[in-house]
């Protein structure tokens, strides 16, 4: 096992898992509240000793929720408490001077985990708790090989480090107060890693996603006259069958995700009230752009189905015929970009530093999406651990003392071969 994810590493993980830091749009009624602050300032101030300073410790300004992009759950929630940026700051970490961007390594990982915080443990090969996975432990290996990287003398001379440690990643903010505006500020490298559970596979593509959201404003009607208002069940769920099977696979490397709906919870009335959220994620822009477009097309087409159906049956009759002026179609999240890129030199350069191939492999959403389109750069999501395998977002989420070392191992190989080995970029 490698010697670079030492005894004072295990301790820094041990104690950042120890600091709760669940995102505001997860937390629920028992979990702790978030101490991000805190644990941005721990991070800093372990990372001095990998030669890394602190360039910026601060929230986002508030117009970057104005955005297109940003999640109207985002939205609604700096409305509800006027804390909700300032409580989650976002850190950069600078290793050497401002260089080049051709000369610039850049690091992404976020300290803010999804709900359910416990009492972390470590057996000697295994750390579990929230964010073991995702992502305390791929922040602390991080460290780990960067400080190992920093006795290279080209490293801080020749070639400088960005670190972002952000907020804002999980939730469904989706970056968008975190990872968007250090982006848009210019800091970012030649080449650009999200440290994201992937089995160390190095994946040049980040999927992106869009939230649909159905809304029946009816009637409501008691139960021994149902014909009289508008029965939002029923409706809701004809669309969510019909979406579902008209959407599946309609667009090449789309996924379709019929998530909540609800009415109400009681047997004796109708209930002209409800909603369905269905989430779409896609690979490419290109690809969401026309999913998006689809979805109006199928809520028109079976608006009219039901009609079809339903408009003859005593109970259901008004329902069908005055469905089209009760439902509406808005969007909590869409417009957000898919990264798909690819680079020869640079993707040779993470296979000799150990990262395995992830060509062909899956992306999944994270903040990697903001990196998409930016002039002179390839970036690839990377790190130890899979999502599923290690529960990331489920209970007893854990990831394994080899993992992070050899996470720290591929970090180190890559940042002395990126000093080594640099160019500038060109297109393949």
């Amino acid at each position: 096992m490698s010697g670079l994810f030492t005894g004072p590493d295990q301790d820094l993980l041990l104690a950042l898992l120890r600091l709760p830091s669940v995102n505001p749009l997860e937390a629920g009624p028992d979990d702790p509240p978030s101490r991000l602050p805190e644990v941005l300032r721990r991070y800093a101030a372990a990372a001095t000793g990998a030669g890394l300073r602190t360039v910026r410790l601060a929230s986002p300004p508030a117009a970057c929720l104005d955005r297109p992009g940003v999640p109207a759950t985002v939205r609604a929630a700096a409305a509800r408490d006027p804390r909700f940026l300032a409580d989650q700051p976002s850190l950069l970490l600078r290793l050497g001077p401002r260089l080049p961007r051709a000369a610039t390594l850049m690091f992404n990982v976020h300290l803010d985990t999804v709900a359910g915080h416990s009492p972390p443990a470590f057996d000697g090969t295994r750390f579990t708790g929230r964010g073991a996975v995702d992502a305390k432990g791929p922040a602390v290996a991080l460290l780990a090989g960067l400080r190992a990287a920093a006795a290279h003398p080209a490293v801080g001379r020749d070639i400088g480090i960005l670190v972002q440690a952000v907020a804002g990643e999980e939730g469904g903010a989706l970056g968008t107060y975190g990872t968007r505006p250090l982006l848009e500020a210019g800091h970012h490298g030649r080449l650009n890693v999200f440290c994201e559970p992937t089995g160390l596979r190095a994946l040049p593509r980040a999927t992106a996603s869009m939230t649909a959201r159905f809304t029946v404003t009816g009637e409501d009607a008691v139960d021994d006259h149902p014909d009289a208002g508008h029965n939002a069940t029923v409706l809701l769920g004809f669309l969510a069958q019909h979406l579902a099977a008209r959407l599946d696979g309609a667009v090449p490397g789309t996924r379709v995700c019929l998530a909540g709906l609800h009415t109400g919870h009681t047997h004796n009335r109708v209930f002209g009230t409800g909603t369905l959220l269905m989430n779409l994620s896609y690979g490419t822009t290109q690809a969401g752009r026309r999913l998006r477009e689809a979805v109006p097309r199928h809520l028109a087409d079976g608006l009219r189905r039901f009609r079809e159906l339903f408009g003859a049956t005593r109970e259901f009759g008004r329902t069908a015929h005055e469905a089209d002026h009760v439902v509406r179609l808005s969007w909590d999240k869409h417009g957000l970009p898919a990264l798909d890129n690819r680079d020869p030199w640079a993707e040779r350069l993470l296979e000799r530093a150990g990262a395995l191939s992830g060509a062909d492999a899956p992306g999944f959403t994270c903040d990697a999406v903001w990196a998409a389109g930016l002039a002179d750069a390839f970036t690839v999501v990377l790190g130890p651990g899979d999502l599923a395998a290690n529960r990331a977002h489920a209970p007893g989420e854990f990831v394994d003392l080899a993992d992070l070392a050899d996470f720290a191992d591929v970090v180190h190989r890559l940042v002395t071969r990126f000093a080594e080995e640099r160019q500038p970029f060109r297109l393949p």
